[in-house]
């Protein structure tokens, strides 16, 4: 550790722990972008971020703050189906117990209750959350905006051929105003899930979204350690990237 390093730690107003899940199978569309804002946004609120992978097969991390998944081809659900099976306990506590956590595109899917192939092959979900998904013909492609009660309007890409509908035990993370969202016919975005957000949105999500960064971030922070005081993060650029985003075509 370094002198600056040092000091950081010194007046750090503690660690959070955010635990990627398989990014080594399931990071595509620039999702490791995701992982990379919270650790930027943790130092910037003035706590110590601990970023962790897990991949198929290593000890599941202990004292998970935050979890990130993102999103991946079919080959790549299939991949990490099993080892996603065995850890479905541990995962499912987390969450039931409030866990902040993002779930992008593939996991999203796959913390639903299935997703079934266009080849009518079925990929287990752990049934997190009350979703299914169906692969379908048409792929739903291009630049999304979601109005939100929570986080205002979100902004993002999508790239999927999964249909995925909503049970009674998920509210949606907000309606399209531009693009596709979950499916063909409803014009939901996403999921929303106790403190799970999750969504098909690409891009990364969060640089373009830091309300639902911090949100993680709060959320895990008051979870740890009882409250939550906020820092003075830099948020120039993300207000560049939405504007950028905003005016782009579908």
């Amino acid at each position: 550790m370094n002198p600056a390093e040092a000091a950081a730690a010194e007046q750090s107003k503690g660690t959070l722990r955010v635990v990627q899940l398989y990014p080594r199978d399931m990071n595509i569309y620039g999702d490791w972008g995701n992982a990379l804002v919270l650790q930027r946004r943790i130092a910037w609120h003035g706590y110590t971020p601990e970023l962790l992978e897990y991949n198929v097969g290593d000890p599941f991390p202990e004292n998970v703050d935050i979890i990130v998944g993102g999103g991946g081809q079919d080959s790549g659900q299939l991949v990490i189906q099993d080892d996603l099976q065995a850890r479905a306990g541990v995962l499912t506590d987390l969450a039931e117990n409030g866990t902040p956590m993002l779930l992008i595109c593939g996991l999203y899917q796959l913390f639903g209750r299935f997703f079934k192939t266009r080849t009518g092959a079925v990929i287990p979900g752990i049934g997190v959350l009350d979703v299914e998904t169906h692969g379908g013909d048409e792929r739903l492609i291009g630049n999304v905006k979601v109005a939100t009660s929570e986080f205002g309007e979100v902004l993002g890409y999508e790239n999927h051929s999964g249909q995925t509908t909503l049970g009674s035990g998920v509210r949606p993370l907000g309606t399209t105003a531009k693009g596709t969202g979950n499916n063909s016919n409803d014009g939901h975005e996403g999921a929303r899930y106790r403190n799970i957000v999750a969504s098909y949105l690409h891009g990364s999500l969060l640089p373009k979204n830091p309300a639902i960064a911090d949100f993680l971030i709060r959320t895990a922070a008051e979870r740890r350690f009882g409250s939550f005081t906020p820092g003075t993060p830099d948020d120039s650029f993300a207000v560049l990237a939405r504007e950028h985003a905003a005016r782009r075509p579908r």
